[in-house]
């Protein structure tokens, strides 16, 4: 069983007011040096078989279809334990 992760972000030219908050708290929380944040998601996909070229092409099209809106986001698809695309 292998495990591929999706990790969605906003494009870089989207604005991000998750992030933009976040980024405003951390100071009155007491962290300092951080000049800006950028919020995604993850998600974590069981597979019943190998992380193949095909089981990963599924997961390229899940990404595209659902798990991202490619209009304002960017996604990476990769095996766990092994480098982001």
């Amino acid at each position: 069983m292998a495990r591929a992760i999706v990790d969605v972000m906003l494009k870089p030219e989207i604005l991000d007011p998750q992030g933009q908050a976040i980024a405003r708290a951390l100071p009155r929380l007491g962290f300092s040096g951080v000049s800006t944040v950028r919020q995604g998601k993850r998600f974590e996909i069981e597979l019943d078989g190998p992380a193949d070229e095909a089981a990963l092409a599924d997961i390229r099209k899940m990404a595209e279809t659902l798990l991202a809106n490619p209009v304002i986001e960017d996604f990476t698809v990769r095996v766990e334990g092994e480098p982001a695309e």
